[in-house]
């Protein structure tokens, strides 16, 4: 029996303020400037990052990239005061930014300049002051063009090709048909890491040099048989061919895993579930147990 003093509504409010009841807000569109004078690669992860996390949010992003001199920024004005937004911008010149957010500020538009905060706390601690440099990240250095040999690198070695000099890899990754290697092959590889993947079939021996490598680090990649099927059926649907009755059968798949963890378990191989993880997620997994193992 409730108390004598308890009120009706009460229940209603403690679901309502339940953080797994709470109701998705209504979308919300919004304009999204992203001014930049180099490729806008810093403005997009970090809006990216904000969005995510206020549910309804629906920005029309407008991107403003290399953005170097007065004309190119009266340009940026006009999109701007048509279609007022927030404003985030990574503009090394001062008298670039100094424009745009008076003018952000004459129009009461939110200006945001993402950098400046974190460039003031590199200042204060290292006590020494910045120096503007226009896209200054994608200097032509050794580590660019680490990345584009590990680009190279990786799409020669894709799918079990080339499988005769697996030993030139930083990673070398395993598994069964559409366990996502392909696409994070190549996230690792734009991070520079030089990235071969092997498919892996029960009862086909793997490439004869798999399990001798010296210097490639290997890593298996599985994920539950009924999101392989169910990945596997979608793209068999969009290819037009359903004659593959063995290759979306969830029993099938399953010895197909089991064969991957078994080899991974015989060559004391780690290996990472992607059943729910993004390629984002994945990568960032593999690179902490590569870097792991290298220290």
């Amino acid at each position: 029996m409730a108390p004598e003093n308890a009120r009706p509504e009460q229940g209603a409010e403690k679901a309502a303020s339940s953080p797994e009841l709470t109701a998705i807000p209504a979308a919300k569109h919004f304009h999204l400037h992203l001014v930049s004078d180099a490729s806008g690669e810093t403005l997009t992860t970090m809006a990216k990052a904000a969005v995510v996390r206020l549910p309804g949010a629906k920005p029309n992003r407008h991107m403003h990239p290399l953005v170097r001199n007065p004309r190119q920024l009266a340009v940026v004005f006009q999109h701007i005061e048509a279609s007022p937004g927030i404003v985030l911008f990574t503009l090394a010149n001062p008298n670039l930014a100094e424009l745009l957010e008076k003018r952000c500020g004459d129009l009461g538009l939110p200006c945001v300049a993402v950098l400046r905060p974190v460039l003031k706390a590199f200042e204060d601690y290292l006590k020494m002051p910045s120096r503007p440099v226009v896209a200054a990240q994608h200097t032509l250095d050794a580590d660019y063009f680490r990345r584009i040999e590990a680009m190279n690198y990786t799409l020669a070695h894709d799918d079990s090709q080339r499988t005769d000099d697996l030993d030139k890899a930083d990673i070398v990754l395993v598994g069964a048909s559409r366990t996502s290697k392909t696409p994070t092959s190549i996230y690792l590889a734009n991070r520079g890491y030089k990235t071969a993947n092997v498919s892996l079939v029960p009862n086909i021996p793997p490439p004869p040099n798999l399990t001798s490598l010296k210097t490639a680090f290997v890593i298996g990649l599985v994920a539950s048989a009924e999101r392989l099927s169910e990945i596997r059926r979608n793209r068999l649907l969009a290819l037009n061919s359903n004659n593959f009755e063995d290759y979306v059968d969830t029993d099938v798949i399953k010895n197909e895993i089991a064969f991957t963890k078994r080899l991974c378990s015989q060559n004391r191989w780690q290996f990472v579930d992607v059943t729910r993880k993004s390629i984002e997620e994945t990568a960032a997994q593999i690179i902490a147990i590569y870097e792991g193992n290298r220290r």
